[in-house]
């Protein structure tokens, strides 16, 4: 229960300064967005309001947006219906989710797809029976098992082909796995798919628990497989670059950007949203670089209550204390609905789809240039489709980011020592020298060619 103390809080308003209720009746609004700004007055609705409120502000303002989503997004066709037709604007700069998304994302562009189509199973049916009858189940989403070892043989083919036998990050590794499902979906005539939309914007796609799914249990059948039989098995995730190269493009978001800020968009919780918001404190806490921020816009969708101690219930104030939200403007800009994202993510696509053709056909009839002048919100609506194709860049903005890593590796080295019990005290370690550029040779005169014997 509220106290004394949490009545007075900055953050509630003023007697009279809250904003005058709108009750408009639903058949005046021409659109959905109208619908969410004008028809949701209060209760639940008025979060809902809110959550779509802030998601406008985020895109009209033009800033580069993170999605973290946890659940079988793919499995049960939801990337079909609204994920991917949202990333497919070029808002997003990067993808936080499982491994299982990415496993699931393939099974519909396999070559037995026909022949094991989805269907709607019973929530609350006879799962011995499906289990005789080999049948998987996701919550309402039956499916063959069979398409499940049609899966595992197709991913441990793709982890057998050259490009796929090195040490990478997860983002190029999926961008690789990407290319191989977009294959697949040209050959059987399937739609495009979460990671094969991802690969052509260059859109990175980060699991930050990649041992935790069925991608990597068939890596490891094959680390497996060489360990036992003989032969080699190359494919390896590098975690430290991964991990780096989420906080280059946190650091790229806040530093070279034209909002110098970025916002986020979190469906559901888990380690998803954990790895989201982490870039953060990695750069201002590990790293201790200076003027970090965390996200300027956090809209939250979950289904998990607070008062669980859960990181997927956690909202954007407690991510506050964190340093992970902005400390500043969280209050005005940041929002935590408890609500099944299913449920709602369709509509609130929709509406922002449908603003986004309205900006459209508006530019084509006065012109961007006017359009831009009398609604500021379109320039950020219609940034360019392609996106940010990140992946193309990653080299360049790992390298700016270690570049700042080296200025302070002093006093990082310093910060590396505690007095630990049972160890003797180590002293810092001096940084390496960087190598110095060698000498350019100077060109060697020719021998003197040998006279030839007659």
């Amino acid at each position: 229960m509220p106290t004394r103390k949490d009545h007075k809080a900055a953050c509630r308003l003023a007697p009279g300064a809250g904003r005058e209720l709108v009750t408009a009746p639903v058949m005046q609004a021409e659109s959905l967005d109208q619908l969410f700004e004008h028809s949701l007055p209060s209760f639940g609705g008025a979060y809902l309001r809110r959550i779509w409120t802030l998601l406008d502000e985020c895109v009209g303002k033009g800033l580069p947006m993170t999605l973290s989503i946890a659940g079988p997004v793919t499995v049960s066709g939801q990337h079909y219906a609204w994920l991917n037709p949202l990333l497919d604007t070029g808002w997003f700069m990067l993808l936080s989710t499982t491994d299982a998304v990415c496993y699931h994302d393939g099974h519909r562009a396999l070559d037995g797809a026909r022949k094991h189509p989805f269907h709607e199973v019973a929530i609350f049916g006879d799962d011995g029976a499906l289990r005789d009858e080999k049948t998987i189940r996701v919550t309402d989403i039956g499916f063959d098992e069979e398409v499940l070892l049609e899966q595992d043989r197709f991913i441990t083919a793709c982890l057998r082909e050259p490009e796929f036998q090195r040490r990478m990050t997860g983002p190029v590794f999926r961008q690789l796995l990407g290319r191989r499902y977009a294959e697949q979906e040209a050959r059987n005539q399937c739609p495009e798919g979460l990671l094969a939309l991802c690969a052509r914007k260059e859109l990175p796609i980060f699991v930050g628990a990649p041992g935790d799914g069925s991608v990597f249990l068939n890596s490891m059948k094959l680390w497996a497989l060489a360990q036992a039989a003989g032969g080699e098995h190359r494919f390896e995730l590098d975690l430290h670059a991964e991990v780096f190269e989420s906080c280059a493009y946190h650091y790229w978001g806040l530093r070279e950007t034209k909002a110098g800020a970025i916002g986020t968009l979190i469906l559901g919780g888990g380690v998803p949203k954990n790895f989201n918001l982490q870039p953060e404190p990695a750069l201002s806490q590990i790293f201790g670089l200076e003027d970090i921020s965390g996200y300027l816009y956090d809209i939250q969708i979950t289904s998990a209550p607070v008062t669980d101690g859960s990181l997927s219930s956690c909202p954007p104030a407690e991510a506050v204390t964190w340093g992970k939200v902005d400390q500043e403007h969280f209050r005005s800009t940041c929002e935590s609905m408890q609500a099944d994202y299913s449920m709602v993510m369709p509509f609130l696509v929709r509406a922002l789809l449908e603003k986004r053709a309205r900006f459209e056909r508006w530019a084509e009839r006065m012109g961007e240039k006017a359009l831009f002048a009398k609604h500021p919100a379109a320039r950020g609506y219609l940034r360019p489709r392609e996106g940010y194709r990140l992946l193309g860049k990653r080299e360049e903005l790992m390298a700016e980011l270690m570049k700042e890593v080296g200025k302070n590796s002093k006093r990082l080295e310093q910060e590396s020592l505690y007095p630990l019990a049972g160890a003797k005290p180590r002293k810092p370690r001096k940084p390496n020298k960087p190598n110095k550029p060698n000498k350019p040779r100077k060109p060697r005169k020719p021998a003197p060619r040998a006279k030839a014997k007659r």
